[in-house]
């Protein structure tokens, strides 16, 4: 159903690193949300106001939340399609997260509302009745939730879409709902035991959960994620993989909005090559990272000794220093300066995240100290930095 959709909506569909591309597909996703939340919440209220039953209502209404996000995920993506202009010169992307992020409150508020509505229930209970039909259109609601979720995670899959895979997330999270629903129905039915309310409770949090995670996954892009390690591997390695390049660091990678990225990354180049044959490499790359990877990327290009015997013997010094301080630790931007009486060694260390300022210090005068001691010439200048790469999970 899923790939009949897409290929039945969406012109070009295999081209998904096109602007208008990833709008069709965010377009299909919202109307195919609007469609089946609202025809869910029209028979869940019925059942709920037949059933007298507050979790079934709660359910249906958590079903109109949904509809509504998917109306306001549909403007979203239709506002994220903009080109730039003089006001937003890199473009509108960033509209798709905030859309979701006024998703994710809306889910929240949704579920604070059913737990008032649930705990007062706990207070005052009331009767609840079992009827078969009733009972299959809420099993036959998971299945169609089951299948949203699907839906939407395969597209976003297919385009790299947070927003897409947090609706996923968010309807699995409806399945939960309602299956506690039908749950709570199933102990009234062999047992019976009116645990509607209480099932009501349990309802409203998973909403209230299913909104703070919808969240979490929408403010991680608009504050500043960490760089995905593969597609840092990605792009390191492909800079290196052109001659004249002996090495990069320092890439950082600006997201605004999907398959909008500018990044930039310092390479290394042999101090002793003419500099514009090495600037005719680095344009090179540039050139063909935006062609292949849809990334601005902008080189910064560092000169480094790579035949003198002496720089290269003392530079695996500091490495190796470097490591018997602490496996963690890094380094790049090496430089070594001689004059008659000293060498000065300028290097940035490269230390963890959790590192904390007392602990940058210990590293820092730790590997000072062993330097020293190698040679009482060596003369230091560190510069504590810290990586852009995230972890891998």
């Amino acid at each position: 159903m899923t790939d009949f959709l897409v290929k039945r909506f969406v012109k070009d569909y295999e081209n998904v690193q096109q602007t208008v591309v990833r709008t069709q597909y965010g377009i299909l996703s919202s109307c195919v949300g609007i469609f089946c939340n609202v025809l869910l919440f029209l028979v869940k209220l019925l059942i709920g106001l037949g059933m007298h039953s507050i979790a079934v209502t709660a359910d249906a209404f958590n079903n109109l939340s949904d509809a509504a996000s998917s109306v306001i995920s549909f403007v979203g993506v239709k506002m994220a399609s903009r080109p730039a202009d003089e006001g937003h010169p890199f473009g509108h992307g960033r509209m798709e997260y905030i859309a979701a992020f006024i998703v994710a409150f809306l889910v929240i508020q949704v579920g604070f509302t059913f737990f008032k509505s649930s705990f007062g229930k706990i207070l005052h209970p009331e009767s609840i009745s079992f009827e078969w039909v009733p009972f299959l259109i809420l099993a036959l609601s998971v299945t169609v939730k089951v299948w949203m979720a699907v839906f939407n995670r395969k597209l976003g899959r297919r385009i790299d879409s947070k927003v897409m895979l947090a609706t996923a997330a968010d309807s699995m999270g409806d399945v939960a709902t309602t299956s506690v629903t039908i749950a709570a129905i199933l102990v009234y039915r062999i047992l019976g035991w009116n645990i509607d309310a209480y099932a009501g409770v349990i309802v409203s949090l998973l909403v209230i959960w299913a909104g703070i995670g919808i969240a979490r996954e929408t403010l991680e892009p608009l504050i500043g994620e960490p760089i995905d390690p593969e597609l840092y591997h990605d792009i390191t390695e492909f800079v290196e993989s052109f001659d004249g390049i002996e090495g990069v660091h320092d890439l950082i990678v600006h997201n605004y909005g999907p398959n909008q990225s500018m990044a930039s990354i310092h390479a290394e180049v042999p101090k002793d090559v003419d500099i514009e044959a090495s600037h005719e490499i680095i344009d090179q790359i540039e050139r063909r990272v935006f062609a292949e990877k849809g990334i601005y990327l902008v080189i910064h290009m560092d000169p480094v000794e790579i035949h003198d015997e002496w720089v290269l013997k003392v530079r695996q010094m500091v490495r190796d220093v470097i490591g018997q301080v602490d496996p963690g630790l890094d380094f790049h931007d090496f430089q070594m300066v001689r004059e008659e009486e000293q060498i000065d060694l300028f290097f940035d260390l490269v230390v963890p995240y959790e590192y904390g300022e007392e602990m940058e210090d210990a590293a820092r005068l730790k590997v000072l100290e062993m330097i020293e001691e190698k040679d009482p010439r060596f003369q230091c200048v560190i510069k504590v930095d810290r990586s852009f790469v995230g972890k891998n999970n």
